[in-house]
């Protein structure tokens, strides 16, 4: 005790304010969490800064001064670690924009800054990981996590709860099982199309299956259209939420064919549209005469398959030499959610529902028309065993006509709504896949240019990335 009060007496004001300082944040942060046992840390915490007690800088009093040097890099290395592991895990963290499903709200190579705390950070769920990668270490190729313990998941409060129309940053909900050798479609897609053996088996094709934790899975980038207690319709690539149209929002795009009377377009002109050099496929020689007679065309001449939004339409419908603009037809869409019962329903991805988005604590009638919707919820993401015997529903072995919902789901589309992998073709997004809200670009690269050429693009940076 008398050292105690000695080492008190000893410190400076600015370890006092140090130490109280850090103690108030440390205090505020665990009222946070609401894990009040790690109260029990506070005087060692304190004790870092003013009493000292515990020689925590031992390694500056080693006399080799090499291995001084290297001690003291390390301590700065895993001070910044642990750093970063918590501004990741509660604040924020960084993303980058992969492909073009939100292009014109977002482009391919933008860096975000995704805000955790505006609905409130995940307890994380795999706490063993390196804050720097999401579920592969660079370089090296291996896991950048240790699979347990694994946690519950819990969500702290946030600043406000998702709202219609927001950009949200979740984990993939289907990248729960993974082929290594082809991500992109996903797994239950693969095993849709080739069958679950040859998946599972031919590792030349489709490399290892490897499962990951849900906080480890992919981050993907949507619009939220769809919350929960939502019905949503797609009809004619028109959203409406509970019968009613929703607006079209500027960046909204879909693919056309625009054919002209022999005249080519000139790539400059279609950039300068907003057309990037990588999103238009042009058939100066025109398409296959089947198709361009399913679409109304004439075979022969010159057809642009290309993403437009509403404005970029009008204006190139006024362009001399455009004879036809027809919107691309949902069979070019491929097969939708849920895999082998889209047809039955008659959806596809333009016109898709009407479909009920679950809340937590509904109580869904199942049937044998309505279970492969709500399947993946029931079984995979609130872990419950479901089965299907002679024409009967169980659910953790008893029959079950109903079935109480847990978590609450969300439906996400992309902007550029002919180029997007969304819950359309992988369904709902449950609310513990949720990351968080971009809040700015912080960086972005245009991948059509080199890097004298105007490669970063300077009139995004710190440019708003929310609605």
């Amino acid at each position: 005790m008398n050292k105690i009060l000695s080492r008190l007496k000893e410190a400076t004001v600015a370890q006092w304010v140090k130490g109280c300082a850090a103690s108030v944040v440390y205090i505020l942060f665990i009222v946070w969490v609401d894990s009040y046992w790690w109260l029990l840390l506070t005087p060692f915490f304190f004790d870092v800064f003013v009493t000292k007690l515990v020689p925590w800088d031992w390694w500056k009093r080693i006399k080799n001064k090499a291995l001084r040097s290297v001690m003291g890099w390390v301590d700065a290395i895993v001070f910044a670690l642990v750093a970063v592991y918590f501004i990741f895990a509660f604040l924020f963290q960084n993303y980058q924009i992969p492909t073009s499903s939100l292009e014109k709200t977002l482009l391919v190579g933008d860096f975000l800054a995704v805000s955790k705390a505006t609905y409130g950070p995940r307890v994380p769920m795999t706490p063993l990981s390196f804050p720097l990668a999401q579920h592969t270490m660079p370089i090296i190729g291996t896991k950048s996590y240790i699979e347990k313990p694994q946690w519950e998941y819990r969500r702290l409060k946030g600043l406000r709860s998702v709202e219609r129309n927001d950009i949200v940053v979740f984990n993939f909900p289907t990248g729960d099982t993974v082929a290594l050798k082809q991500q992109n479609p996903d797994f239950y897609t693969l095993v849709h199309v080739y069958g679950r053996d040859r998946v599972m088996n031919d590792k030349a094709t489709f490399g290892e299956i490897v499962y990951r934790p849900v906080d480890r899975r992919e981050n993907y980038v949507k619009r939220c259209v769809g919350l929960p207690g939502d019905t949503f319709l797609l009809k004619d690539n028109q959203v409406y939420i509970n019968g009613t149209a929703q607006p079209h929002f500027e960046g909204i795009q879909h693919n056309y064919f625009v054919q002209t009377d022999g005249t080519l377009m000139r790539h400059d002109f279609l950039k300068k549209m907003g057309v990037s050099n990588w999103h238009f496929e042009v058939y100066r020689d025109g398409i296959n005469p089947d198709v361009a007679a399913y679409l109304g065309l004439q075979a022969g001449k010159p057809v642009y398959h290309l993403p437009l939004t509403q404005d970029m339409r009008s204006k190139i419908s006024k362009v001399k030499g455009v004879e036809h603009i027809v919107v691309e037809p949902p069979y070019f869409g491929g097969e939708v959610y849920p895999l082998g019962a889209s047809e039955r329903l008659g959806w596809n991805r333009d016109n898709y529902g009407p479909l009920y988005i679950p809340k937590k604590g509904d109580r869904l009638a199942l049937t044998l028309d309505n279970l492969p919707v709500y399947e993946r919820i029931i079984g995979t993401y609130e872990h419950n065993k479901l089965e299907v015997r002679d024409s009967t529903i169980y659910i953790n072995g008893s029959p079950a006509t109903h079935y109480d919902v847990k978590m609450d789901y969300y439906w996400m589309l992309g902007d550029n709504r002919h180029k997007s992998a969304d819950s359309r073709y992988w369904g709902f997004v449950p609310e513990d896949h949720i990351v968080g809200t971009p809040m700015f670009v912080w960086l972005s690269l245009d991948k059509d240019k080199g890097l004298f050429e105007g490669k970063i693009r300077w009139n995004r940076f710190f440019k708003a990335a929310g609605r």
